[in-house]
């Protein structure tokens, strides 16, 4: 039982990491931030839908 629990507490091995002067991170964290700033810079650059007037035909 313990032996169940001490591995269920143990940390899991954190894969590719990118280290770049005192900055470290894994590769997996690198791309869902890149994916974030890409998202926010096309929500700002990108244009609204225009609002449609009530007797406009399209």
């Amino acid at each position: 039982m313990s032996n169940t629990l001490a591995a269920a507490t143990q940390p899991t091995p954190a894969g590719a990491v990118v280290q770049w002067g005192f900055l470290t991170i894994t590769v997996a964290n690198l791309v869902t931030i890149l994916v974030m700033l890409l998202v926010f810079v096309l929500a700002v650059l990108l244009p609204f839908p225009a609002p449609h007037e009530e007797g406009e035909q399209p």
